[in-house]
Formats: C-alpha cells, sequence, structure tokens
C-alpha cells in the first residue's frame, strides 16, 4: 500500500450523524476536514429513526433539501403496557421520519461536494500526539496528520481510545443491553410514533422514507439467553405478549427477515474530551430510547463544537480553552434531558409498573405533555 502523509486541520473519526455535520460545518468556513468511515454509504444501523423537529432548520442549513423528500411529519405518540393499554398523546413539536441508510448517505455527498476528504472502507488503528503539537493517524489507507482530532465512533470505543467507562451498561439483573432493528411495511398511520412496552424492554415503530417504518427495540441479554440466542423465538416468547407487537410482527411485511443487531448498548455519559481528542455522537454518551433525540443531540453536538473550533482555528481560543467551553455547552445542552430520560426509563419495561403508569398518565394529559417536552429540545 502506497503511503500516504497528507495534513488536514482537523481529522474525524466516524462517519455517522455528528461526524457529518461537523466536517460539513467546518469544511464551509475553509478548514481542510478528513474524515475516517470504516463502512461504505449507504448502509444501516440499529436506530429508531425519528428526528425531533428541532433539527429540521440545521439540517436544511447545511443543504439537505428536507422538503423534497416528502418525508413523514410525527405529530401524535402511542406508548403501550404489555397487558395491552395504550396512551396516545400529540407529540409537540413532533418530528420526522428518515432512515439512517438515506440519510447519512445524503450527508456524505454533501460533505464531499463541501471538500470534505472521506475515506470510506477506512479503519483507524492508532493515534499519536507528537510533543511538537497535533496528531499522527495511523489507518489502514495510509498515515495522516491534523492540528486537531475529533472523535464521532459511536457507542464503541476503540481499542487505541480510553474514555473511563465501559461500553455496556448493566441493567439490573446484570444484562447487557441488545438492539435489533427492521425496516417493515405496517399498518400504521403515518404521522404517528408508537412505543411498546414488553419485560426488560421496548419497541419503537414509526415511519420512514422508502414507504418504510423503522420497528427497533431495545432489551436485555437476558432475554436473548433464556431464548437459546434465539431472536425470533425472542420475540414469540418476549415481544408477543405485548398484543400490539404480536400484531406487527405477525401482520407486518418485512423489507428483510434479517434483524440488525448490535450487543452492549450503553446508555451513560462519557466524556467530550479524552487525551485531547474532542468528542461528540454517542462517542460521548447515548442517551435511552425513552429520552428520545438521540440524533438531534448529536447534530446539536457538531454545531456546539463546530462554533467551538472556529474560533480556535481563528486563533482566538486555545484548544484547552474550547475544549473546556465545548464541555460547559454540551452540558447546558443535555444534562437535563438525559436526567429526564433515566426517570422516564424507570418507568418502563415493567409489566405492572408500567401499566400503572401509563393508566395514570391517561387521565393527565398536562403532565404526559410536560414529560414529551423534556425529550424534546428547541430548534436550533
Amino acid at each position: 500500500m502506497e503511503t500516504q502523509s497528507e495534513s488536514y486541520d482537523c481529522a474525524i473519526i466516524g462517519g455517522g450523524l455528528a461526524g457529518l455535520c461537523l466536517a460539513v460545518q467546518l469544511a464551509e468556513n475553509g478548514i481542510s476536514v478528513i474524515l475516517f468511515e470504516k463502512n461504505h454509504y449507504p448502509f444501516h444501523k440499529v436506530c429508531g429513526e425519528y428526528i425531533s423537529m428541532e433539527s429540521w432548520d440545521f439540517l436544511k442549513s447545511l443543504g439537505l433539501t428536507l422538503d423534497r423528500l416528502h418525508l413523514p411529519l410525527i405529530t401524535h405518540l402511542g406508548v403501550s403496557s404489555e397487558k395491552g393499554f395504550m396512551l396516545s398523546q400529540a407529540l409537540q413539536p413532533g418530528g420526522f421520519g428518515i432512515s439512517r441508510y438515506s440519510l447519512d448517505h445524503y450527508l456524505s455527498e454533501i460533505a464531499s461536494r463541501k471538500g470534505v476528504r472521506i475515506l470510506q472502507g477506512c479503519r483507524v488503528s492508532s493515534v499519536n500526539r507528537p510533543t511538537t503539537g497535533g496528531y499522527e493517524i495511523q489507518t489502514s489507507q495510509g498515515s495522516f496528520t491534523s492540528r486537531i482530532l475529533c472523535g464521532s465512533y459511536g457507542k464503541y470505543t476503540p481499542a487505541f481510545m480510553d474514555n473511563g467507562v465501559e461500553d455496556g451498561v448493566k441493567s439490573e439483573n446484570g444484562n447487557n443491553f441488545i438492539g435489533v432493528k427492521y425496516h417493515v411495511k405496517a399498518d400504521l398511520q403515518p404521522d404517528r410514533i408508537e412505543l411498546h412496552n414488553f419485560r426488560d424492554g421496548y419497541c419503537g415503530i414509526s415511519k420512514v422514507d422508502r414507504d418504510w417504518h423503522c420497528l427497533c427495540y431495545l432489551t436485555t441479554a437476558k432475554n436473548l439467553l433464556e431464548n437459546g440466542k434465539d431472536i425470533r423465538q425472542m420475540e414469540e416468547n418476549v415481544l408477543f405478549k405485548n398484543p400490539f407487537l404480536k400484531e406487527y410482527f405477525t401482520n407486518s411485511a418485512f423489507v428483510s427477515r434479517q434483524p440488525l443487531v448490535i450487543s452492549n448498548v450503553g446508555f451513560s455519559k462519557k466524556k467530550t474530551e479524552s487525551e485531547g481528542i474532542f468528542l461528540l455522537g454517542d462517542a460521548a454518551g447515548s442517551i435511552t430510547p425513552l429520552c428520545g433525540n438521540g440524533m438531534s443531540m448529536g447534530m446539536r453536538a457538531s454545531k456546539i463544537l463546530a462554533g467551538e473550533l472556529l474560533k480556535f482555528f481563528k486563533s482566538e481560543q486555545s484548544q484547552e480553552q474550547a475544549a473546556a467551553r465545548y464541555e460547559a455547552a454540551w452540558s447546558r445542552a443535555f444534562d437535563k434531558r438525559i436526567t429526564a430520560g433515566y426517570y422516564l426509563q424507570s418507568l418502563f419495561g415493567k409489566r405492572n409498573t408500567t401499566h400503572f403508569a401509563l393508566k395514570i398518565l391517561a387521565k393527565m394529559p398536562a403532565l404526559t405533555s410536560k414529560l414529551v417536552a423534556l425529550t424534546h429540545g428547541e430548534r436550533f
């Protein structure tokens, strides 16, 4: 392989939403950016694929023509218990659905047009920070240097990183969480998102592009182990206890019967900076699905970080000052939302507790609206 030694202002490890959005914003301001992505666009990801309206204007500002994509606008919420009770609620400010297969691909094309160097199928093997400054990055496609390095590598921390937090988060019974996703064609109104509870888990379903619905659920590894590590058997023995889920699984047309699965899923805040590397998206900590809007959080973080890095590149602040201000702004933007998500999660995934909580909330629509509002941010 030919040895490369190209130098950039900023290098980004990981080409998910946060990394791509950061790359576009920096490139628009004349910053040279290289982005390393281990996969090839377009590709699927385990993700609920619901984005709150807080991100609509931001995505349009990056050059994504959302109005022309005719995406489903989601304004109603349904939450069910395993016993078959359904809470229905208006969803304000609401959101829209788009698959990660489409969205990440669109953003990668925008980034390329803006001048971002994207290396697909490229794995980073090591990172060094020489005493002379900057970063030396070894990858499967050569060696590179950069003044600033950002990590947007998702939930799993690479071997060359140490952010002080384990990737997996243990449930109360000591098992890790797993995430499973399908695309289906279902009988569900395009303006509605539903969240269905079952033992030690919950499953979301909502409309996305391509006339598909995203059906994505989270549960514990214990549920899977108790069913012989057979996902189909687990779905029939556990998820089907919820009559709404049984209906969707048995009467929907699956785009593919082979699910996309991830394990050791964690929902904790990690760090916004580690060993001099700026972190964003799930690399800085992911939130509970019940908190919602993880994608919007990643995009908002990219805007916060872009602002601080641009001040650095203009010599208006040091790298250390940029890191401190980014951490403070990240906490102001997300700490309350994350805390709300943890409290909400404690009410769900339990047969009796969830059923009782939903029955109470159904009689208190104002309180329900306030809880929903805690999971959505202001437009940015």
